[in-house]
């Protein structure tokens, strides 16, 4: 008889455990000086939640462990169980960072040599916000950068719809679609712009 199959894609893996994964990576911009500063973020598999866990332009073995006791805390006074965080092999992420994670029960899976594809879901958050937010905003300093990405973080999770589950938003449930042939003739649609008119909120007024 054939052998029972005992091993599984990492697709099959991602999709059984997307309730239980995260996923975290680096990525740099530059400030209107030139100046280089590195961000590092992590995003929920399930949900789409993102979390901007800090900017600076020197990623310490120390600043990266702190990031990393951070997000624990954050996982848990939000209730989120996670088992499995996704990183590349970044030479930024200290042996501490790991071992933080270990502590609270999360597994760190590293992704293949040059495969960004495994890490697909939080690569093409990287190119939503360069896309949405920095390739659309001059960058004076850390604390406006700061400042920048905790608003896309807010909008992110909290407005812009996301097609992989969806249309839904990670910390807002979808509104009741509208049936009423005479509510629909006369909508009353509200924008509300942030960061000076780079995003845009749109909302039915109440």
């Amino acid at each position: 008889p054939t052998p029972q199959r005992t091993s599984s894609t990492w697709a099959a893996f991602l999709n059984s455990q997307a309730h239980a994964v995260i996923a975290a990576d680096f990525f740099e911009t530059t400030t209107l000086t030139g100046a280089r500063l590195y961000v590092l973020a992590v995003i929920e598999h399930a949900t789409r939640r993102i979390r901007i866990l800090g900017a600076t332009a020197h990623p310490t073995a120390g600043w990266v462990a702190q990031t990393a006791r951070n997000l624990v805390m954050d996982l848990e006074d939000t209730g989120c169980q996670v088992k499995y965080l996704i990183r590349d092999r970044d030479r930024k992420y200290p042996a501490l960072f790991d071992t933080v994670l270990a502590d609270a029960g999360i597994d760190v899976v590293l992704t293949g040599i040059r495969t960004p594809r495994m890490n697909a879901i939080m690569e093409r958050w990287v190119r939503t916000c360069r896309r949405e937010l920095l390739d659309r905003t001059l960058i004076l300093n850390q604390r406006h950068l700061l400042h920048a990405l905790r608003e896309y973080e807010t909008f992110y999770n909290g407005h812009r719809p996301h097609q992989g589950i969806a249309n839904a938003r990670p910390l807002a449930p979808l509104p009741e679609p509208i049936t009423d042939p005479d509510r629909l003739t006369q909508l009353d649609i509200r924008r509300r712009d942030r960061l000076g008119g780079v995003l845009h909120e749109y909302e039915h007024a109440a």
